[in-house]
Parts: C-alpha cells; sequence; structure tokens
C-alpha cells in the first residue's frame, strides 16, 4: 500500500501476465495514439477515455479470472452465485437471475447448468407457477462463494491505484454513461 496524492491509501500490484503481452512500456500507449490521432484526424477525447476503459476492462478481468479460477468460479457464475445469496429465500426463478445480471436467457441456463453440475445450485420447481424453475444456493455453493469472495475482495477485484474517493468518483461517471445510455432506468 502507497500513499497517495490525496493523502489517502491506494492500492498498486503487479497485474497478471494475462493482462498483458510483456513488461510494461515505457510510455502510455493510449496517450500516444490519442496524440496521433489528434494529429492525422482532429481532437477527439472520447477516443482515448473509450481506448483506457477497454484497456482497463481487460485488465481488471485478468485480476477477476485469476482471483476465481483456484476456486473453479468464472465472474458470470461467482456473480449467479452472489445473487442467490442476496435473495431473502435463497433461491430466485432463473427470468429473475437474467434480468438481475443482465443476461440472456440461454446465458443464464448455461450458468446455472454448470453451477448444478458442480453442485452449487439446484432447480426446484416453483410452488405456485408450473412454467417458473427457481434456482437454489446449496450449502457447497454458499461456502464456495464466501472463499471466492475472500479471493476477489483481497485485491480490490484488481482495481488498483485510486483512493476510496476516486472509486466512488469513477464509480459515479461510469453509472452515468450506463444510465445515458439506457442500461437502466
Amino acid at each position: 500500500m502507497l500513499p497517495s496524492s490525496h493523502g489517502s491509501t491506494c492500492y498498486r500490484r503487479r497485474v497478471s501476465s494475462h493482462a498483458s503481452s510483456g513488461p510494461a512500456l515505457p510510455f502510455d500507449p493510449i496517450a500516444r495514439a490519442a496524440q496521433t490521432w489528434g494529429e492525422r484526424i482532429g481532437p477527439n477525447h472520447s477516443m482515448a477515455a473509450v481506448t483506457n476503459i477497454m484497456r482497463v476492462q481487460q485488465i481488471l478481468q485478468a485480476a477477476v479470472d485469476d482471483s476465481l479460477k483456484p476456486h473453479g468460479l468464472t465472474f458470470a457464475r461467482y456473480e449467479a452465485l452472489v445473487l442467490l445469496s442476496f435473495s431473502q429465500r435463497g433461491s430466485l426463478p432463473m427470468r429473475m437471475m437474467g434480468e438481475r445480471l443482465q443476461l440472456h436467457p440461454t446465458s443464464i441456463t448455461n450458468i446455472v447448468d454448470r453451477l448444478e453440475a458442480d453442485g452449487l445450485a439446484r432447480r426446484l420447481p416453483h410452488p405456485s407457477d408450473r412454467r417458473t424453475t427457481l434456482v437454489e444456493l446449496t450449502e457447497a455453493g454458499r461456502t464456495r462463494m464466501d472463499e471466492a469472495t475472500a479471493a476477489v475482495t483481497s485485491n480490490d477485484f484488481g482495481l488498483m491505484g485510486l483512493d476510496l474517493a476516486e472509486i466512488g468518483q469513477l464509480s459515479g461517471l461510469l453509472t452515468k454513461v450506463r444510465r445515458a445510455a439506457g442500461d437502466f432506468a
């Protein structure tokens, strides 16, 4: 842990080899691309912002994957376990899981198939609606989710170099983009 320029604590770690094809470059390739873009095409700050977001997504995905892999989980399956653990009854209709996780029904079916095969969740008939299938978290699923949660939170889901205020600011800005894109009302 290192003190940040704001006096708060920030975290700096080397990301797994999956996020990078080699040693760190001595320059920022996205800044260089933005400069070249500006010289040849014209100023466009969105290009650099979007390219940075895409690259950070790769870095975060690699960090999360590295944390979850020893637990036999992908991020999608981990999210499904967490969602089930948040439900009051420990179970949810598959349709609702898809809505909450913003995934296509086929994707939810595949996730639940894998969780069920691993003994982490089970399908149950809905007590009052024969058309609906419930998914319930098993004790093994809860245990695996707890272990995986400890792993991903121990490295802040791969989010490095930001203090708590900056993390809040980043989250707020990304939420603003998602809302403007119609991701939610």
